[in-house]
């Protein structure tokens, strides 16, 4: 275990230092368009606020409890929620209506929330306005007559949090077929309405893409959903250390109404603007962006530091696990075992269960590669020195090899082809699940992908999939290289 114990020592050293390298204001957002606006606002006017302070956008986040987990652990300093979101889905407590009320329930947390920036964004159902007019839809309370046969697409935050689904068929008792309840990622929702692959989609109110596909919002006529009013949410410690800040972020407070919200919105969606130039005319100023060389430099940094320390585990523990399973075959089980139940557990499932014990970012992204690369290397070191000849090693004792001399000399090299191959195994997958990592904050490929994904851009998914796909190509190629030198020739040759 003293391999493990290093490496999780100086993967520690390395964020602790660059935690503490500089002064840092660190934004976060949610996965929606106006999450990645509002996530850029506050960016840019912290970055305009004097004292200057440098900021850290970790934009494309994730979900509410991502988000509010970040928050709390430090991971971030401040984001964009709503105040219904809040009262529902953090506090629990949909009693809580004002934005008094919520304030000084999150106070006690060590949270800050501002005023309302000016608009509600509620959630909504849409359906296309052509099946509206067929069937005669004009409330929620009218999907009722078509409950049998509604198709409908609805995003995983709207499925999970009570002031969603769940609770939305409660009041409305649609009793819809849950075979026909597809969950979904938002964006992607309005392709499949449009598509005809679904019905019905929730929405926000304030989504541009509302006008774009046609769809007909319906009213929500029992009053269901609670009032959404967009808010700054933030540490009170960030507060606290950067006043001007905070003010600046304060600054735009009763600012942005609905429909100001709706044309940034439809700026990014419809007009395929960046959200940098779209906040910044917003702000009547000037941004320097990076040029896609730039981004997809810093991507590349980000996405080989994961790749690197989850290569790094995998050969200073998978390697000993793999030869301590040979050594000991009772532990060996139970080795093996372990390596290939983690490896079961889905990648978004894995980062969720290691959040709570490494918080959010880079760590948890870590942990997890550093589990899925063990059963590749893990596996293969155990098949290679499996599958020696015994009389090799009989004549290796009889020359009065030491067993060091024996692993170092005859084993390894005879077990080379399958521990190599394992460990490009294990590389790779991690170049790909790696890509997750944004989901946590942790940077890396992920990030233009996501983004992409959220924004329905294309173009921004490829700066992130084929940068990816070929790091993995020279992975391979590289590897194969590296199997000329290390690989005996005769064990080439065959």
């Amino acid at each position: 275990m003293k391999p493990l114990t290093c490496l999780g020592m100086m993967c520690v050293a390395l964020l602790s230092s660059a935690a503490m390298a500089a002064d840092t204001v660190v934004v976060g957002s949610k996965i929606f368009t106006e999450g990645y606006v509002l996530g850029e606002l506050a960016a840019q006017s912290i970055e305009a606020a004097r004292p200057p302070v440098a900021v850290v956008r970790k934009l494309g986040m994730g979900s509410t409890g991502i988000l509010f987990q970040s928050l709390n652990s430090g991971a971030i300093d401040v984001y964009s929620d709503y105040t219904g979101t809040l009262a529902e889905a953090i506090l629990k407590n949909p009693n809580l209506r004002s934005v008094t009320e919520i304030h000084a329930a999150l106070l006690k947390m060590g949270i800050v929330i501002s005023a309302p920036l000016g608009f509600d964004n509620t959630y909504a159902l849409a359906v296309r306005e052509d099946f509206a007019a067929r069937n005669g839809l004009h409330t929620i309370s009218d999907l009722g007559r078509l409950r049998d046969s509604l198709r409908t697409g609805f995003s995983y935050e709207f499925m999970d949090r009570q002031d969603g689904y769940p609770g939305l068929a409660q009041r409305y008792r649609l009793g819809l077929d849950p075979a026909h309840v597809n969950r979904m990622e938002h964006s992607l929702t309005y392709q499949a309405i449009a598509q005809g692959a679904v019905d019905v989609i929730d929405v926000y109110s304030t989504d541009a893409k509302i006008r774009e596909f046609k769809l007909r919002v319906l009213a929500d006529n029992l009053g269901y959903f609670p009032s959404y009013q967009a808010v700054w949410v933030a540490r009170a410690a960030f507060v606290a250390q950067h006043p001007a800040q905070w003010q600046a972020l304060r600054g735009w407070e009763n600012r942005l109404s609905a429909a100001t919200m709706q044309d940034l919105n439809a700026q990014v969606d419809l007009d395929r603007r960046s959200v940098a130039q779209v906040v910044s005319g917003l702000r009547g100023s000037t941004v320097q962006t990076d040029t896609i060389a730039a981004q997809i430099g810093r991507r590349t940094l980000e996405h080989l530091w994961l790749v690197g320390a989850s290569l790094a585990f995998s050969l200073l523990v998978g390697v000993p696990l793999g030869i301590a399973a040979v050594r000991y075959p009772r532990a060996g089980q139970v080795i093996l075992t372990f390596s290939a139940i983690t490896q079961t557990v889905p990648s978004l499932a894995l980062l969720c269960f290691l959040i709570p014990l490494f918080g959010v970012g880079a760590r948890p992204a870590l942990a997890a590669l550093c589990l899925y690369s063990l059963l590749p290397v893990v596996l293969n070191t155990f098949t290679g020195l499996r599958s020696i000849d015994p009389r090799h090693l009989e004549n290796a004792r009889a020359f009065g090899l030491t067993p060091r001399q024996i692993l170092l000399r005859i084993e390894l090299p005879l077990a080379s082809p399958a521990l190599l191959t394992g460990i490009r195994t294990a590389t790779i997958v991690s170049i790909g699940t790696a890509t997750l990592a944004a989901l946590v904050g942790a940077g890396g490929y992920g990030v233009p992908i996501v983004s992409g994904l959220s924004l329905n851009d294309v173009p921004t998914i490829l700066t992130g999939a084929i940068p990816a796909a070929l790091m993995a190509w020279l992975a391979h190629l590289g590897f194969n290289a590296l199997g000329k030198l290390v690989i005996p020739a005769g064990l080439r040759a065959t």
